[in-house]
């Protein structure tokens, strides 16, 4: 493979912001649920890469020629690998697809196909377009793809685009439910900065009241590094719904005196007893705390039970698959709560949108 611009590429960045940017020269996009990934294609070789360096070419074999039906020969193309239901983008049955096994890929990838969303061109032929304003770099993307600006192509996708922050928030309000993950506001004007945030991403926030029934401990052995959050069902079962982190060095340290007392006969009558003892993970829900991570199997997601007492209020973004997308935010305990009164019942979750227009393989 020789590319003008050659792997790895540390993809642009954005910055996060809560409301929708009003200044001139930007442009919009949805953000998208999935994998960040860049496409190398020079001809018939084809690589997928994540933003961490990682290869994602052999966990998702069935792009591999859809990718070379859709793009141009030689090229570099900025994206985001998604998984389309009926229902919206579904992230966690994307990340099953990240599995060791070949034959557990090649199953997957008949079962689950994954779809690919384009949204920047860094590379056609023998042009770095890097150093281009995003405008044209957007232009020739739409020329590389057929000039399609509904991305109506099989499981191969455009982005949509718009200069109009009133079609932005709109997107915002309405498509949340079915996979969007936000808006990206880009200047028309700005190259393509690899690993810099020179983007803005409005991103939903919310607050929720949850049970705190563990911890894991920070990587520097001095702290707690995450607090593993629990909300009850209709039926009084306490599931795993995600976890608070990024304290700072001071309040990672405080937090353990503070849940002390908390581990004391933690385990009697624990709701989660049995996966402290056996710490397994459950592959179909993944709402056991302790399941390992696809992205980095060798990182130690042992725990620490507590008991089920404390109540903390938390901030995230959006539930999906009742978790909690992206984890949350500490910003606050509640010693005025009962654990009891943290139920899924509180939780808003946006109801899916229909993606039929956007996506055919949704149909």
């Amino acid at each position: 493979m020789k590319l003008p611009v050659m792997p790895p590429v540390r993809p642009m960045l954005a910055k996060a912001v809560h409301e929708v940017p009003r200044a001139g020269g930007l442009w919009f996009e949805p953000k998208w649920d999935g994998f960040r990934c860049v496409v190398f294609r020079d001809h018939d070789e084809v690589e997928l890469g994540s933003r961490n360096d990682r290869p994602l070419t052999r966990y998702f074999p069935e792009l591999v020629q859809l990718l070379k039906d859709a793009l141009p020969p030689r090229c570099v193309v900025d994206g985001e690998i998604v998984l389309v239901t009926p229902r919206g983008l579904d992230f966690g049955a994307l990340q099953l697809r990240l599995h060791p096994a070949a034959s557990r890929v090649a199953k997957l990838a008949e079962e689950t196909p994954a779809s690919f969303i384009a949204f920047d061109l860094l590379a056609l032929g023998d042009r770095d377009l890097t150093g281009e304003p995003f405008s044209e770099r957007r232009r020739l993307l739409e020329e590389a793809l057929g000039g399609d600006p509904t991305g109506v192509l099989q499981r191969v996708h455009l982005t949509p685009l718009s200069t109009d922050p009133d079609t932005a928030q709109d997107w915002f309000t309405r498509f949340e439910g079915a996979g969007f993950d936000g808006v990206m506001a880009k200047p028309a004007d700005q190259p393509y900065e690899q690993d810099k945030r020179v983007m803005w991403k409005v991103k939903h926030e919310r607050t929720a009241d949850c049970v705190v029934a563990g911890f894991r401990w920070h990587k520097d052995g001095a702290g707690i590094g995450s607090l593993l959050l629990g909300l009850f069902d209709e039926r009084g079962e306490l599931h795993h719904v995600g976890v608070a982190s990024s304290f700072t060095a001071k309040r990672r340290r405080e937090l353990v005196e503070e849940l002390k007392p908390l581990t004391e006969n933690a385990l009697d009558g624990h709701p989660w007893r049995t996966w402290a003892e056996y710490q397994t993970a459950d592959e179909e829900t993944g709402r056991r705390p302790g399941a390992n991570s696809r992205w980095a199997p060798q990182k130690d997601l042992s725990w620490e039970p507590v008991r089920p007492e404390w109540v903390a209020e938390i901030r995230y973004e959006h539930l999906q698959g009742g978790r909690l997308r992206h984890g949350g935010r500490l910003v606050r305990f509640r010693p005025d709560r009962e654990p009891a009164s943290c139920t899924y019942a509180q939780l808003e979750e946006a109801p899916p949108a229909e993606l039929a227009a956007l996506f055919r393989e949704a149909r």
